[in-house]
């Protein structure tokens, strides 16, 4: 069993003094492991542990996703805008005809489907085997 830090600190025992385990893999298990453990943000040792303790990996949000969701969410709440500038009737708006407003709805149906693919990417990235 690992050593506490010390007799009177409550927290939980150090990995140090633990116990190490070698397992041989090909040069191709190598290179993938290591790169998933770096696709989540983690060392390949707590990697292979979480994995080995039948853990659920969390994965590190891409930050270029989360951009393009920051992205279309303004794209949504500019057409959104529009919309609701043209319901109030504003004095702005009265050279919008049905058409237009039917093409900005289909605008912001096809941002709103956009925005939920990159969403299921980031929930639910592919992982290349």
């Amino acid at each position: 069993m690992a050593k506490t830090r010390n007799s009177d600190d409550p927290r939980k025992p150090t990995r140090k003094a633990g116990r190490h385990l070698r397992v041989p893999v090909l040069p191709d298990e190598e290179a993938e492991i290591k790169r998933l453990a770096a696709s989540v943000g983690l060392p390949v040792a707590a990697y292979l542990r979480n994995v080995g303790l039948g853990y659920q990996v969390p994965g590190i949000l891409d930050n270029k996703r989360v951009e393009e969701l920051a992205r279309i969410n303004g794209d949504l709440g500019r057409l959104g805008g529009l919309l609701k500038l043209w319901l109030t009737d504003d004095v702005r708006t009265l050279q919008f005809g049905e058409a237009t407003i039917l093409a900005l709805l289909s605008r912001i149906e096809s941002t709103q489907d956009r925005m939920h693919e990159v969403m299921q990417e980031v929930v639910t990235p592919r992982v290349k085997r």
